[in-house]
């Protein structure tokens, strides 16, 4: 309750030019943009308090990232048929060459880095529903390896400061989310529960794969480029490991595909 106050205070603290609610339906994303200070505010209508809307009649993205593009491309230009950018953070170089040297410092100095090796990512953390227990994680990268054995992979630490995947890989923690997106550009892929993290690794420009066992991967999904989401629900670990491998072995860089066992690259 304390951080909710905390939160309302800052957001009325503060004043804003642009103000947009991309949540059809979320009473308290209206609430929000009802009570902060802004130039200009977007939303969409409700249809109870605002039957007659010209806004009704038309096709929103299911997608709630490309919502906010949506509002404020429509009220300003009207229809717009443009495609949809994918998230980016526009991370510096020097960002980038001071992660790669921390990345190569993690996988223990230039050795392992000079082999060639893919290196993947993993963020096993995820809040309430959404989260794979560590037994889950287990079985799924024992697969993974099993299926891709030259395959460098990175723990990505969540906020609570444990691993999640046994304490048997690379690992690596922060809190400056630049930074861990820095760390994440170095990679050759990512593989994330659904949370921000996952949408942090696609903003960084590295292909990531979601993976979703309750919520709706259509609204919630890594988009754009390679990006990519897998619907968990009906899957054990091992079969989830899987499809992962496939996507890694169209998504990975020419040079690295070369890393990658026969067997796997004929896939």
């Amino acid at each position: 309750m304390w951080q909710t106050i905390a939160l309302l205070r800052q957001l009325r603290h503060n004043s804003y030019d642009l103000a947009i609610d991309a949540c059809n339906g979320s009473q308290s994303g209206r609430l929000l943009l009802g009570i902060v200070k802004a130039r200009f505010k977007l939303g969409f209508p409700d249809i109870r308090a605002n039957a007659g809307s010209l806004w009704h009649s038309l096709s929103w993205p299911d997608h709630l990232a490309r919502r906010s593009v949506f509002l404020l491309r429509t009220a300003y230009a009207g229809k717009v048929d443009r495609p949809y950018e994918t998230l980016n953070l526009r991370l510096s170089d020097d960002e980038r060459q001071q992660a790669g040297k921390a990345l190569t410092a993690v996988l223990g100095g230039t050795q392992q880095a000079a082999a060639g090796r893919p290196v993947i990512g993993i963020f096993a953390n995820a809040t309430g529903a959404k989260r794979y227990g560590e037994t889950w994680w287990k079985e799924f990268v024992d697969a993974l390896q099993a299926a891709q054995p030259n395959l460098l992979i990175v723990d990505v630490i969540a906020e609570h400061g444990q691993t999640q995947l046994g304490g048997d890989f690379a690992s690596y923690y922060t809190r400056d989310l630049r930074r861990l997106a820095s760390m994440i550009a170095n990679m050759d892929g990512f593989i994330s529960a659904d949370c921000g993290v996952m949408h942090l690794a696609v903003a960084s420009g590295t292909p990531t794969i979601g993976l979703f066992s309750v919520t709706s991967s259509s609204k919630y999904s890594p988009y754009g480029r390679s990006n990519t989401a897998i619907d968990t629900g009906s899957m054990s670990a091992a079969q989830v490991a899987g499809k992962v491998s496939a996507w890694l072995t169209g998504t990975l860089p020419a040079e690295r595909q070369t890393s990658l066992p026969l067997s796997t690259r004929s896939q």
